[in-house]
């Protein structure tokens, strides 16, 4: 079947986009989806550990958020660090635009300036600044990447971060992980389920815009990814893999494997999941609830089924859930 863009679209009331995490960060609350029986239960994310199978294995993204988003003359003029090619040469969103043609030289700020260099098909400009990336005249004007939907509040860049956070990378939060508390994840271990680690730098890749009506013509941003020995061999002593997050996902599904096994592995991934994917190495999936016509959503809908996530998403919204980076969870069992 083909699907079209506006097959992905749904209609969110405003007041269910989530401008704040739950506190404690596992009070949420998580919608529960069993593929095999169609039931939908509704609990709280501290409960997690009564639906997640025996002995599963939880993947989380270890990736951190790093404050890209250079804010200059009270916000009006911005440079969204996509790609650092070294300290000083960026590609960059930037705005406005008609100040970063070609050629020209933009002042930002305190003697910082800005040489545009290239701009991509997509917008992308690739910038020379006068000043690398870590100097400390930059530093006040770093700001915490927030998506465009939530008001921006630097005293939540914290919770921007999940608990497990340490390679920093991401340009914007691997979300589903924003729930976990260390208390939980030890409780979890009680139970017989731990913890892995894979890396995977949130890019434009996860939260791009689909631009073309016909989905399987959209062409995804490539993302850093990373799975260690070490790692690898604790995938491979697993019972059964729940990804945490669609980043996660994309690192599983991403990864080379040899006679079904998990190698060591790193490198770019442009894997584009839609409806009509066949998984190879995820058996559960934790997510939040996506924005609509983004290729998070068409990843999940492929992992629960095109009409079943339809229905789960119309529950979620007659049952008031909170939606997006800041919102409520749901596991896919």
């Amino acid at each position: 079947m083909s699907f079209t863009l506006n097959d992905f679209d749904y209609h969110l009331p405003e007041e269910l986009i989530a401008q704040k995490p739950a506190e404690p960060r596992d009070h949420s609350r998580l919608l529960v989806y069993n593929r095999e029986t169609g039931e939908i239960r509704d609990d709280f994310f501290y409960n997690i550990g009564n639906h997640l199978p025996e002995g599963t294995s939880l993947v989380v993204n270890n990736s951190k958020v790093e404050k890209c988003r250079l804010l200059f003359n009270e916000g009006r003029v911005e440079v969204f660090v996509t790609k650092a090619v070294n300290d000083r040469v960026v590609e960059a969103m930037v705005r406005p635009g008609k100040r970063f043609k070609v050629g020209k030289e933009t002042e930002l700020a305190d003697g910082v300036t800005a040489k545009t260099v290239h701009i991509a098909e997509d917008g992308i400009r690739t910038i020379e600044l006068s000043h690398p990336l870590h100097d400390p005249k930059l530093e006040p004007h770093k700001y915490t990447p927030f998506p465009p939907y939530i008001e921006r509040d630097e005293s939540l860049s914290d919770r921007y971060q999940t608990v497990f956070a340490k390679d920093l990378g991401s340009k914007a939060a691997p979300t589903a992980g924003l729930h976990f508390t260390p208390e939980l994840l030890q409780k979890l271990e009680n139970r017989g389920i731990q913890k892995k680690e894979v890396t995977l730098h949130v890019g434009l890749g996860t939260f791009a815009p689909v631009k073309t009506d016909k989905i399987e013509e959209h062409i995804m941003h490539s993302e850093w990814f990373q799975i260690t020995g070490e790692q690898a061999e604790a995938l491979n002593n697993s019972k059964s893999i729940t990804a945490v997050g669609t980043t996660c996902v994309r690192v599983l599904e991403s990864a080379p494997k040899v006679k079904g096994e998990f190698q060591a592995s790193s490198g770019e991934t442009d894997i584009f999941i839609m409806p009509g994917y066949t998984f190879r190495s995820v058996d559960h999936l934790i997510t939040n609830f996506h924005l609509p016509k983004s290729t998070l959503l068409m990843l999940i809908s492929a992992f629960a089924g095109f009409d079943e996530v339809k229905k789960i998403y119309e529950h979620a919204i007659a049952q008031k859930y909170r939606f997006y980076s800041f919102g409520d969870a749901m596991l896919i069992l």
